[in-house]
């Protein structure tokens, strides 16, 4: 965080403030964007100075103006005590979890997770002798059942990686709270501007800005905003592993922010008329997104969330892995990789049976996932109706 008292923008809208947060004109001889601050070496003033660690940048990892501008903006926005800045989403998810729990801790893990989530829970934290346990993304206030004396912290993932369940993090919160845990929520589909998880009763959220922050496809950053309560363990934690953003990449994250309002509109409203379309669809079981009025989350998602991003799910009717290779292979638009919340549309096969553990995963037929970018409706149609006939000709 820096010095600088922050202004009180509260009585702003959203894109407002996205396109005022973090940003001192004044500070930067009248320029509007903070530069990029490249550097390891901070050079003191005098021998006080240096002996007292006075000064609020004393090395490259503890600060430079670029990370306070981004850092201070995200806070703002998403109405957190402070925030810290990671290379990576996945980074920021395991900064999140140290701050959170210690050996001999229990943690209670949402069978929806994020699977690099998983594996550096199995793989890590176990390791370090924190007992993690998965439970049922639908159980809400029935938490309390699965919450013991050593239980720190619970992670929720609204709506689930890949599977989109709807978990009701309200009363998840006040079930962890009465025990005095911490809980942490990957808020990566949303963002703070459909979802402020700090109102909602979440203690540390975490972001993987590559997605709507970036909005290009060209970075790699996450965030880790955290109230006044837990911010200083997030920040400890930080300081001891000091995984820095790298100065460029947080100044591409702070040209995004100003735009993510925008696009994160557009992308919502292109991907509900898109899962309308694909519902509809003959060769579709079911459509796996909170937004439809069908899906079983809805009546959270239109309680607690402001809006829908632009990614969901789609369980198609059984079909022979040739004919979905066929499908697929032969799109034009949808591209084929592990991302989303850029401006071109994506699409990945998955099946959560191979690493659930709390809950089983039942599916008509093949999984799908979508992310719906900024091409012409249309034209996406058009592409995913090619694709259908090639899976109906290939049987």
């Amino acid at each position: 965080m820096s010095n600088t008292p922050p202004r009180d923008r509260s009585r702003f809208q959203a894109d407002t403030r996205l396109v005022h947060a973090g940003r001192d004109p004044s500070a930067q001889h009248g320029f509007v964007n903070t530069p990029i601050y490249r550097g390891s070496t901070v050079l003191f003033p005098d021998y006080d100075a240096i002996k007292n660690r006075r000064g609020r940048y004393q090395y490259g990892t503890s600060g430079t103006p670029t990370m306070d501008a981004l850092s201070d903006a995200w806070s703002e926005i998403s109405g957190a005590a402070g925030t810290v800045l990671t290379p990576s989403g996945l980074s920021a998810l395991t900064i999140a979890l140290m701050a959170a729990v210690s050996a001999g801790d229990h943690l209670l893990v949402t069978d929806s997770a994020y699977r690099p989530t998983r594996i550096f829970c199995d793989g890590v934290l176990k390791r370090y002798g924190v007992e993690v346990e998965y439970y049922d993304p639908l159980v809400g206030a029935s938490i309390a059942a699965l919450i013991r004396d050593n239980t720190k912290a619970v992670l929720v993932e609204a709506p689930g990686s890949q599977t989109f369940e709807m978990q009701d993090v309200p009363a998840i919160a006040e079930a962890v709270h009465a025990c005095g845990g911490a809980v942490i929520m990957d808020n990566t589909w949303a963002t703070p501007l459909l979802f402020p998880p700090h109102e909602r009763g979440v203690d540390i959220a975490v972001e993987a800005g590559t997605k709507y922050l970036s909005g290009g496809s060209d970075l790699l950053i996450g965030l880790v905003s955290a109230t006044e309560r837990w911010y200083p363990a997030v920040k400890r934690t930080f300081e001891h592993f000091a995984p820095c953003a790298g100065p460029e990449d947080i100044f591409l994250g702070l040209r995004g922010l100003r735009t993510m309002g925008l696009r994160l509109r557009e992308h919502g409203e292109r991907g509900i008329a898109m899962a309308e379309w694909l519902q509809a669809r003959p060769e579709v079981a079911r459509v796996l997104h909170p937004a439809l009025p069908s899906d079983p989350g809805h009546a959270i998602w239109r309680r607690d969330f402001k809006g829908a991003s632009g990614l969901f799910g789609v369980i198609l009717n059984p079909v022979s892995e040739t004919a979905l290779a066929a499908m697929l292979d032969g799109l034009e638009l949808f591209g084929m990789g592990f991302s989303w919340g850029g401006f071109e549309s994506l699409v990945i096969p998955f099946d959560p049976t191979i690493y659930r553990t709390a809950t089983r995963w039942r599916a008509e037929g093949p999984a799908l996932r979508f992310h719906i970018g900024l091409e012409d409706l249309d034209d996406l149609k058009a592409d995913l109706e090619a694709g259908f006939a090639r899976m109906a000709a290939t049987g």
